[in-house]
């Protein structure tokens, strides 16, 4: 049942921050318990239309990235912009308000993996 739970919280998260942002979806992979307490993770992919954004947002927990299609621009509040092709990862510390926005010409994609707080949204907008 906890399980279960936390899938809806996770699906919920991920939900809620796409359907704010149009040309960007989330679709969840997996939602998996680990042998940490109070963390799962989560992995989701990730899709923009060209020119999509992902909207300012932050993860209670740490999100690991790997561009499977496209060109995105990574922005890191603190950090400059970074350019992150297909083949390429990238790593997002918890708390950290960031955003990703698809600068290609065509569709892009990416598999991410958040390892964050049981019970909490996966994502939540930002300022």
């Amino acid at each position: 049942m906890k399980k279960i739970i936390a899938a809806l919280v996770a699906v919920a998260g991920i939900g809620t921050l796409a359907a704010q942002q149009p040309g960007f979806t989330r679709k969840l992979l997996q939602d998996q318990n680990l042998s940490v307490p109070d963390r799962h993770a989560v992995q989701a992919l990730a899709e923009f239309v060209p020119g999509g954004a992902a909207g300012k947002h932050t993860h209670p927990g740490e999100e690991l990235g790997y561009v499977v299609e496209g060109t995105l621009e990574l922005l890191i509040d603190g950090q400059p912009p970074r350019t992150v092709k297909a083949g390429e990862s990238f790593f997002v510390p918890a708390g950290m308000v960031h955003d990703g926005r698809n600068v290609g010409s065509g569709p892009a994609k990416v598999l991410a993996t958040y390892i964050v707080e049981k019970g909490k949204p996966v994502a939540s907008p930002a300022k």
